[in-house]
């Protein structure tokens, strides 16, 4: 890296540190944690470029001090998984933008996970199914090896009734060419919305997959990055569980 990436890199770290603290604060300690490691890695960056040994020093200081505090958080996070007390609660305001799946997800997601559970009943109009279908997108993208994702939803009988059914099947063999398998199942008495990790967390949004808004136009901001499309008011429940169910 060259002494002209600095300043952007410094920008980025400081820019990534500083939501840390933020959600830190707000005692959203997972993914504080996310941030804090990486806004770290970006000043260790830094540290590397610099050749001011008093700039030098304080960077030093400054890592030191988001280490111990990262290390405090894990530590904290590792206490409350072990004796099953964990529990994080996400509030998504009403036009809120940033929380598409990648951003939301993002802190759950481990190298050690490879089954996926999707409780959700409403898998049935032509959005749903493209959110699902980002949901897997996502999934590949991620840092891990899913192999199998299993989604338990309602069966449209209307008229949409053979665009889901035809949709989900092109879904499970687009996975399919990806090595990884879906599961299709099919309930009338599903209500509850929870997506399941077998690295043991579970979350549940009040409006499952569905809740972003519509977007104002084709061509409108939002329309194709979902970081950027405005959200519908939920809740997002976090829990972690060493005995996560299989069924």
């Amino acid at each position: 890296m060259t002494q002209n990436h600095v300043p952007g890199m410094e920008t980025s770290a400081v820019s990534v540190l500083k939501r840390a603290v933020e959600l830190d604060h707000s005692s959203r300690f997972q993914e504080s944690l996310v941030c804090y490691q990486e806004g770290i890695q970006l000043l260790l960056d830094v540290l590397k470029a610099i050749k001011d040994d008093s700039k030098k020093a304080h960077y030093r200081e400054k890592i030191k001090g988001y280490m111990e505090r990262a290390e405090q958080i894990k530590d904290h996070l590792t206490r409350e998984k072990e004796e099953g007390k964990y529990h994080e609660q996400i509030k998504i305001s009403e036009n809120a933008t940033g929380f598409s799946y990648d951003a939301l997800f993002k802190p759950y997601i481990s190298e050690t996970l490879t089954e996926v559970w999707v409780e959700d009943p409403y898998i049935r109009h032509i959005h749903q199914l493209y959110n699902f279908l980002r949901f897997c997108e996502m999934l590949l993208k991620a840092p891990c090896k899913v192999k199998k994702i299993h989604l338990l939803t309602s069966q449209d009988d209307g008229e949409n009734s053979s665009q889901q059914s035809s949709a989900l099947a092109e879904i499970k063999q687009s996975l399919q060419s990806q090595q990884v398998a879906l599961d299709i199942q099919y309930s009338s008495t599903i209500h509850d919305r929870e997506i399941r990790f077998n690295n043991g967390w579970i979350i549940k949004i009040g409006r499952g997959l569905d809740y972003f808004k519509k977007p104002k136009g084709r061509f409108s901001i939002g329309y194709c990055d979902y970081d950027l499309r405005e959200c519908q008011e939920t809740t997002v429940d976090v829990f972690h569980t060493k005995h996560t169910k299989t069924t």
